[in-house]
């Protein structure tokens, strides 16, 4: 975890999915660099609270609330921005991290479950998009806290480039997702918009859980991570504090994989 700061003083950031894991690092480091948040929740309005607490108490001049909403919906996605303007004034920062995973063998996967994900980790993700670059639009620069119009970050995955048998609804989202998150950038970079994705590998959240509680599990992970450890939130919240700062200015439409090497396919040093 970095050290509190002000890079991001007096800019505003909508995080979504940021009740929990790897969603809420973001807030939280976000929040540490003096960023307003918006802490959004689909269901855990306790687990938003706290998150949105904590940053309220370590943040050394950003405000953190929480805001409700399902980004499938498109009319719920714009209440949620017109809540953030109205208190924040503007948006400056979007980081698209809303995502799901209902797995299935292909020829057992429900459509209901397919759509589901497509609903949730790339219709949810444009619309977020697409009501961020209304409002950097129509709000205009503000040279004084950052060199870019507006930033937006996608949480993508590794498995936008590795197959995932067992997850092809999962995968193909975020296949699809590098695209999106290109074509914005070719699109609206020319008006200094920066659009990237950040890409985690194996993360150590509840949602992995069986991959890393038991020690036999772990070496069985580490097969597939060169620098034989699991990532934490925190290696992701740090990257998007990063991405989201003008330290970052010339990075655009690129993904950064937070992945400990495991797109090298480290199965390949003993020649597969």
């Amino acid at each position: 975890m970095q050290k509190p700061n002000e890079r991001l003083k007096n800019q505003t950031a909508i995080v979504t999915g940021s009740s929990t894991g790897i969603g809420a690092a973001v807030a939280l480091a976000l929040g540490r660099d003096g960023a307003n948040v918006v802490v959004n929740y689909h269901s855990s309005e306790e687990e938003a609270q706290e998150v949105a607490d904590q940053i309220n108490k370590e943040s050394l001049c950003g405000e953190a609330i929480i805001v409700q909403c399902d980004v499938s919906k498109e009319e719920e996605v714009q209440a949620m921005f017109k809540r953030t303007i109205e208190k924040f004034g503007t948006v400056d920062i979007l980081v698209a991290n809303s995502g799901l995973q209902k797995d299935a063998a292909l020829h057992e996967m429900t459509l209901k479950d397919w759509q589901t994900v497509i609903d949730v980790n790339l219709t949810g993700q444009f619309l977020c998009a697409r009501e961020a670059i209304r409002e950097f639009m129509r709000r205009g620069m503000r040279e004084d806290v950052s060199k870019a119009l507006g930033k937006i970050i996608h949480m993508s995955s590794v498995h936008q480039v590795i197959p995932w048998a067992g997850h092809a609804n999962y995968a193909a989202s975020k296949g699809a997702l590098k695209m999106l998150m290109e074509s914005i950038c070719q699109e609206y970079a020319p008006l200094k918009i920066r659009c990237n994705s950040i890409a985690p590998g194996a993360i150590k959240t509840d949602i992995n859980k069986d991959a890393w509680e038991t020690e036999s599990a772990l070496q069985e992970l580490y097969k597939v991570i060169p620098y034989k450890r699991i990532g934490v939130p925190e290696d992701v919240g740090d990257t998007a504090a990063w991405l989201a700062s003008d330290e970052s200015d010339y990075i655009n439409g690129t993904t950064l994989f937070v992945d400990g090497g495991m797109t090298c396919y480290p199965g390949f040093t003993t020649n597969g």
